[in-house]
Parts: structure tokens; sequence; C-alpha cells
């Protein structure tokens, strides 16, 4: 059966080893197109979400609260305010998780040492029943990456902390989501982290070395969490998903 045509995914992405892995392939699998654009490539973001049915926010060692190398910030933050004005399905990792509570409402900055490394967030109770998140499962084993944290904005649903951080995960209106750590990596991924990014580790080595276990470990709830997403915005997709939609085709720029 032929799939109807839908209109892409905006995913914005910040810088070459953080792009959008296993998202993107949780999109491919249900056949959404996705338009990613490199923002440190110099690739314009679109004045708004006209043509997207959803909106993806990836990570970056910018910090959300400034404008100091970080040009796109504001423009990425009204990208955000839009998507929860139009209950568009939306995914904001890590910087983006940050960028999305600061488009909420909230506030960003720095309270303690940096969560690098293999951890685990609890799961909140608002988890159990969450479109993305709900399930038997207590915890998630996940890669974190980041010096700075957020606020909640009002109305946010708290869904999970780390023992360094309590604000780990949330969700915003019906559909947008916030996720401080980083579910989406592949062991790929993780290389290209630890080769970009490892000097902030204390032990980048064992980052690699743990990489297969702590993967394995994650794999069925990090699958759940980003097919279910994916099928939210498939479900949101289609030639009437989005006003404007039918207005060209979709384009991948990665």
């Amino acid at each position: 059966m032929q799939v109807p045509h839908r209109p892409p995914v905006l995913v914005v992405q910040h810088l070459e080893p953080e792009g959008p892995a296993l998202i993107a392939d949780a999109l491919e699998h249900v056949e959404q197109p996705i338009d990613v654009v490199r923002v440190d490539l110099g690739q314009p973001l679109p004045h708004d979400l006209t043509g997207h049915c959803g909106l993806v926010v990836m990570g970056g060692p910018m910090s959300a609260r400034s404008d100091d190398g970080f040009p796109t910030r504001l423009q990425e933050v009204e990208l955000l305010r839009e998507a929860i004005a139009t209950s568009v399905p939306t995914l904001g990792v890590c910087l983006g998780a940050q960028l999305l509570a600061v488009a909420g409402g909230g506030t960003v900055e720095r309270t303690g040492p940096p969560e690098i490394g293999w951890g685990e967030v609890q799961l909140a109770h608002a988890a159990a029943d969450d479109p993305l998140f709900g399930g038997p499962a207590d915890s998630i084993a996940v890669l974190h990456w980041h010096g700075e944290t957020f606020s909640l904005p009002a109305g946010a649903a708290l869904l999970a902390s780390s023992d360094l951080y309590d604000h780990q995960a949330f969700r915003l209106g019906d559909c947008a989501w916030g996720l401080q750590f980083h579910l989406e990596v592949d062991g790929g991924a993780v290389r290209r982290f630890v080769d970009a990014f490892g000097d902030a580790a204390e032990d980048p080595d064992a980052i690699l070395r743990d990489a297969p276990e702590q993967l394995g470990r994650s794999e069925a709830r990090r699958a759940q969490v980003l097919d279910r997403f994916a099928a939210l915005v498939a479900a949101s997709g289609g030639d009437d998903g989005v006003p404007g939609a039918g207005a060209g085709g979709p384009t991948l720029r990665a």
C-alpha cells in the first residue's frame, strides 16, 4: 500500500557529532521524512513550522541561556514556542531540552558538577502513564553529557531524575518532551561523542568500553520511547496533518 505524502520532521542539528542517530532510525522505520538543518554549516532555519509535522532539537556544547557563540538560539526558542502552542510533536535532547524549557518559561543555569558518562535516570510517578515513557521499568540506563540544567516550566510534568540532577526529562503539554540525557545514541554516536568531547570526561575510555553493556541495558526502553515518538509524529502528518504541508517535497540535508 502506498504511504500518503507526509510533511517532514524538522531536525535542528548544532554540530556533526550530535546528530539524530536512533531518532532518525525510528522515524525512517515508519517512513517519516526528516529535514535536517545543520545550523553549524550555516543552513537557515525556517521562519516557522509550516510544512513540518514535528520538531526535534538536538544537543550541542553551547549554552541555552546565552547567544554567545549561538546565533540561532532565539530562532530555535521561537520555533519551540510555536510547537508548544500548536501541539506539534516535539523532542528536545540535552541542549534541545534546555531550549524547550526556556521556550516554556523555565530557566537554565549551572548548579552543580558536569554529569558526563553512563548512569541511570529514575522515572517519576508521572512517567507511568506518559505516552512515551509509560511502562513497568522504574529506571533507564542512559548517557549523560551536560554541565547545565533547567527549571521546569509551569505546568510541565517531571518524568525522570538522576542522583545529581532532579530534572532529567519532562513533558510540556500533550506532545513536547525534553530529555537532558542522550537516549538516541548507538555505538557509533558514542564514539563520535568521545572523539569530539572526550577531554571533558573523567574516563573517556571507560565510556567506550562500557557502551555495549549500557546500550544493551536500555535497548528495550530506548526503542519504546523513540518508536512511540515516531508513531506520534507519523500520526500527526499525512496530507491533512499540517497546514501548508502540501507545498514542496521533503528533503534531507545532512
